[in-house]
């Protein structure tokens, strides 16, 4: 365990900094299966991560010490597990307001759960549930942030760093600390029952939202407006002839510009 660098109530309160590891979330998944239990909010992150993940197994790029790249370890066992999603929109909703008074209403959250600076990303969440007994133990959410970063390999076209955008170098451990916060304030309000100020924010600070765009799905192209997110998670989308559409993970692709 490092020296504690982080404020907040029980998220960071156990912080372990590696210097290198495959990935957060697997190492974590590794300490959560030991014998020996481990506090809710324990938080580990590498200054490199070789081996990084996003949804469905799509890798994730970041340079040696430059981005903040950590795993979170939750508890929600008072959550039902078909509104597991909600989950994914607390933590969502934590870093954007993290992010939010440095970069002002170009910063969204795109669906799922992806952070976007105008039309590019900014960085990006997995969250893995373990269930025991029709419960959640245990939720290890993965989360990598484009900081200082100032160059992306050509098969990663369309990040965004912070530095990028502000010109500037951030301090990774203020950062984060940041974050933290906001997630955890974000994670009382789940525990606490209120899911529809939840489900509201994440809402309202969604990606394209109302607006026509671009999408492609397993039919091909079509014009959509995003008009709400399921308490499942499930996008609906009105189409080209009014008609709702509802689509999950990995049945809808942004077609960016």
């Amino acid at each position: 365990m490092q020296n504690n660098i982080i404020s907040g109530l029980f998220v960071g309160q156990n912080f372990v900094l590696l210097k290198e590891v495959d990935s957060t979330n697997n190492y974590l998944k590794q300490l959560a299966s030991n014998s020996k239990p481990l506090p809710e909010g324990t938080v580990i992150m590498a200054e490199n991560q070789y081996a990084g993940r996003g949804q469905q197994q799509n890798g994730w790029f970041a340079q040696n010490g430059k981005n903040l790249t950590f795993s979170i370890l939750f508890k929600p066992a008072f959550l039902n597990i078909t509104e597991q999603f909600d989950l994914v929109r607390a933590i969502s909703l934590g870093v954007f307001d993290a992010f939010e008074p440095l970069l002002g209403p170009a910063l969204k959250i795109k669906w799922p759960n992806d952070i976007y600076y105008g039309e590019h990303k900014l960085g990006g969440m997995l969250i893995e549930n373990m269930i025991q007994g029709g419960q959640i133990k245990n939720a290890i959410a993965g989360i990598g942030l484009n900081i200082n970063q100032e160059n992306f390999p050509d098969w990663v076209p369309n990040a965004i760093s912070l530095k990028q955008i502000l010109h500037a170098d951030y301090d990774l451990n203020t950062l984060l600390s940041e974050i933290c916060r906001h997630i955890e304030g974000w994670y009382l309000k789940l525990k606490a029952g209120k899911i529809n100020d939840i489900r509201n924010s994440y809402l309202s600070r969604l990606y394209w939202l109302n607006e026509p765009h671009t999408f492609k799905s397993k039919d091909g192209l079509f014009t959509g407006t995003i008009k709400d997110v399921c308490y499942n998670g499930v996008l609906k989308v009105q189409g080209n002839n009014k008609e709702e559409l509802e689509f999950s993970l990995k049945e809808i692709e942004f077609m960016n510009k």
